[in-house]
């Protein structure tokens, strides 16, 4: 390994790629925020599950799709797929045209009117 520049070998993907140890670093932080949104999306769902009532279950849910948008968007960055970003600006909008329309729904029993 070469120690002057800095440089050691990582194991990323697979297969070995020689990063700096700034990539490293970075690597990580997006590894743990990945880790960190999964978490938050499993705590939403046990509260969509045993939400005491519906009104949290909607929010639960709505929760779910917000920190889905979010993951993927890091995921999209760290991957360098940029299409993952159309992908979350698309689910972005489907998640708040449902949300509006269960909200009707609850309202009013009813979606036409």
């Amino acid at each position: 390994m070469d120690e002057e520049c800095g440089m050691y070998l990582l194991l990323c993907r697979d297969f070995f790629i020689i990063h700096s140890k700034e990539e490293g670093k970075m690597i990580t932080i997006f590894w743990v925020t990945i880790l960190l949104i999964a978490v938050t999306m499993g705590l939403s769902l046990f509260r969509g599950v045993a939400g005491p009532g519906v009104f949290n279950r909607v929010a639960a849910v709505n929760i779910i799709g917000t920190k889905t948008i979010a993951l993927l968007v890091v995921m999209g960055y760290y991957f360098e797929r940029p299409y993952f970003f159309d992908i979350a600006l698309l689910y972005a909008m489907i998640n708040f045209i449902a949300t509006l329309v269960f909200a009707k729904y609850l309202e009013r029993g009813e979606l036409w009117s």
